[in-house]
């Protein structure tokens, strides 16, 4: 039988679209957030030749440099004020989270709850100033060193590069914190996912083009779509998949009435570790093709030249490094956010415990058996996802909007937002039940 929560669910319509007005603010707030991060992804440093700099971007969009514009929503070929993005924050969330299963202090922080969360918070703001400021000043001593990149070399333009990198970095922060909060769905997560949607239908009309010119065959960019459309499915169902631990909670007395124990689930993701895993993969196994790119290929020793052309897009050893980091990455996340002795203390505290498990050690070994096998499942789907695409863009020359990483975070994070949705319409829904019943039963009460 469906719950009552199903049943309002199956009953959303138009109608109950249009009597949310918090709702409705909601999304009219992100949509103008997104339009004001859209917009700074156009304003260009100062001092900065920008004809010279697209030139010399072009050579390197394959690197790198390519991952980052397509995560900064093409600030980066723009080398616009906002051209960081988001990315210091993600590397100092990781690194935070990271430090509270290390540090002692930090993990005690983390049980204060939403105090303790605040401070945290708070250290990650602090990370996000350090890691900005660092990649903005390497940023800026890159742009001096190219030929005609930099119209006026020298302090007043590093100085002036890093206020205006980190400074749009913290913008983006402090923008995504009120997205999240005054608006629907992960502020960080939807402003990644913007920048990916802006260059979708360029990266569709390339591919078009492509197949017009005869470049690629029309049975080609039709397999192309089919794959990309099995894999949006594959990724939605994998995303939604969940394993089920049955928790039941033992009979209680409140008075002198008995109540009956309750029974509960835990829910456990197939995939954990959501889309960190490729992110990061991705920009390890690019970094030393970009470092080689910058610098002068016949200084390079022979020994470099042959790692460089053999981690190159589409190679054997390109993938079976990629596949491998993904694998380490996807445990090694799942192992931070997810702490099976804390749960299992959680659980014994209430008086939940799993059928035939004893409580205490033997629920977190079992928990921890349970949550490995299900990431060993979620492994292999991110590295079927992500290998997938890059092979076809490899052979190809597929625009790299395409690729797996992009699908993956595009279709979490609407699947994200679509659910905060439903659920807004469904406390909507709850609150005119409320209401009526209200009303009745004050007119029967007259």
């Amino acid at each position: 039988m469906a719950s009552a929560a199903e049943q309002l669910a199956s009953n959303l319509n138009f109608s109950t679209f249009a009597k949310a007005e918090d709702l409705k603010k909601r999304l009219w707030f992100t949509l103008g957030a997104l339009l004001v991060y859209r917009l700074g992804t156009y304003i260009p440093l100062p001092g900065l030749n920008p004809d010279a700099f697209a030139q010399a971007f072009q050579g390197q969009s394959g690197g790198i440099l390519g991952l980052f514009n397509m995560f900064s929503g093409g600030a980066v070929e723009r080398m616009a004020i906002f051209a960081l993005g988001i990315m210091p924050y993600i590397s100092a969330s990781i690194i935070v989270q990271l430090m509270t299963s290390v540090v002692p202090a930090l993990e005690q922080l983390k049980k204060e709850g939403e105090q303790g969360r605040k401070i945290i918070n708070q250290y990650t703001r602090y990370g996000t100033v350090l890691l900005g400021a660092m990649q903005a000043y390497g940023i800026s001593i890159g742009l001096e060193s190219g030929n005609g990149l930099v119209i006026d070399p020298g302090w007043f333009f590093r100085i002036s590069t890093v206020i205006s990198l980190l400074g749009g970095t913290m913008f983006l922060m402090w923008l995504g914190e009120q997205i999240t909060s005054r608006g629907i769905g992960n502020g960080i997560s939807l402003i990644i996912f913007a920048g990916i949607v802006a260059h979708l239908p360029t990266a569709l009309a390339g591919t078009l083009e492509l197949g017009r010119t005869g470049a690629l065959s029309t049975p080609l960019i039709l397999a192309i779509i089919i794959m990309v459309v099995a894999v949006i499915a594959l990724i939605v169902f994998v995303e939604r998949a969940q394993r089920r631990l049955l928790i039941q909670y033992p009979k209680r007395q409140v008075g002198n009435r008995m109540f009956q124990g309750d029974t509960s689930h835990l829910p456990l993701k197939l995939n954990t570790s959501g889309v960190i895993p490729a992110i990061f993969a991705s920009s390890l196994l690019l970094l030393p093709a970009t470092l080689a790119g910058f610098a002068n290929t016949a200084t390079l020793p022979g020994w470099a030249t042959a790692i460089v052309s053999a981690l190159g897009h589409g190679q054997p050893l390109y993938m079976l490094f990629y596949g491998g980091m993904i694998a380490f990455f996807a445990f090694f996340y799942t192992a931070i956010v997810f702490n099976p002795k804390d749960t299992a203390d959680n659980l014994k505290k209430h008086g939940g415990f799993i059928p035939g498990i004893r409580p205490g050690e033997r629920t977190a070994e079992y928990i921890d058996f349970v949550l490995t096998r299900i990431t060993v499942i979620g492994a292999i789907y991110l590295i079927f996802v992500c290998i997938l695409p890059e092979i076809l863009i490899s052979q190809t020359g597929v625009p790299f909007y395409l690729g797996g990483t992009s699908l993956l975070i595009v279709v979490s994070v609407t699947l994200d937002t679509v659910a905060q949705i439903q659920g807004h319409l469904i406390a909507q829904q709850y609150e005119g039940l409320i209401k009526k019943s209200k009303l009745r039963g004050g007119k029967r009460g007259r």
